[in-house]
């Protein structure tokens, strides 16, 4: 997390990551180039199934003001203002989406060495509003995630987090769902040199009474290949090798199977990221 307790979906993070990030169901490929007066643009296609889906992003940064406009294959039109540290700790971040006149959004953000705040409302007449908190520092943080629909009066979020950090080990307990998932994540650091970590995530349903493991560790083969695997108490087991080819550019190709089904549930996945 850095320095203070950082903000509410920093919480349990490392364990996401290493279990969830670049595992690749699909086939996706991304290109970033740059124009002369420094607009960052992004394609971006993904192959699902038998749907191509795609869109384009530019990005363009003046001072700390950040602008991200993007495009997608269904003529949405996404746009992201973001200001960083307009005062020190604080960042603004103003969106919206046409034609969705309900999508535009005001979110506030800072982070401070003891507390970590975000609070964000839409520009709607009856808006939904987001409070999260996060008190403590970068050892130990306790934080809430609240959203408040005006129109219907009620609150659609309810969630609170417990976060331990140390040197090597980090573990979180979350309660979502307004109370019905409990969430455990565990993330240990085992060998720095070799990026060698391990992660597992234990959630359980009240209302099913249901619970669900997920195991996963990350290992670098060398400075540029890493290779990850997961498995979970359902039986579906993922792996995945990401090699850095050139700087800032990844390929990744991952694979899930369910073991209950193998000769049937097999899925490969392809991710190809060009900078340059």
């Amino acid at each position: 997390m850095g320095k203070g307790p950082g903000l509410y979906t920093d919480i349990g993070k490392k364990a996401r990551d290493l279990l969830y990030k670049d595992y690749q169901g699909d086939h996706k490929f991304t290109v970033t180039t740059y124009t002369s007066t420094g607009v960052a643009i992004t394609s971006t296609g993904i192959k699902k199934g038998e749907i191509y889906l795609g869109d384009i992003t530019s990005q363009l940064k003046n001072k700390n003001i950040t602008t991200d406009i993007k495009v997608d294959t269904s003529s949405n039109v996404s746009t992201t203002i973001t200001v960083d540290e307009p005062a020190p700790g604080l960042k603004t971040i103003f969106s919206f989406k046409i034609p969705d006149q309900r999508s535009g959004k005001v979110e506030l953000q800072y982070q401070h060495e003891h507390a970590g705040i975000s609070t964000s409302i839409g520009l709607t007449a009856n808006p939904i509003v987001n409070f999260s908190g996060v008190i403590g520092s970068s050892a130990v943080a306790l934080g809430t995630d609240l959203s408040f629909d005006t129109a219907s009066g009620n609150f659609t979020k309810l969630n609170a987090g417990l976060s331990y950090s140390n040197a090597d080990l980090i573990a979180s307990l979350t309660l979502n769902d307004k109370g019905d998932t409990l969430n455990a994540s565990y993330y240990h650091i085992v060998s720095p040199l070799t990026n060698t970590a391990v992660g597992a995530e234990l959630t359980h349903s009240f209302s099913s009474n249901e619970n669900t493991l997920t195991f996963g560790t990350q290992h670098a083969l060398d400075p540029l290949t890493t290779v990850k695997a997961r498995v979970n108490s359902y039986g579906k087991a993922s792996a995945l090798i990401q090699h850095e080819w050139r700087p800032k550019s990844l390929f990744t190709i991952s694979g899930e199977v369910d073991t209950r089904a193998i000769e049937k549930s097999a899925k490969i996945g392809l991710a190809l990221a060009l900078k340059p």
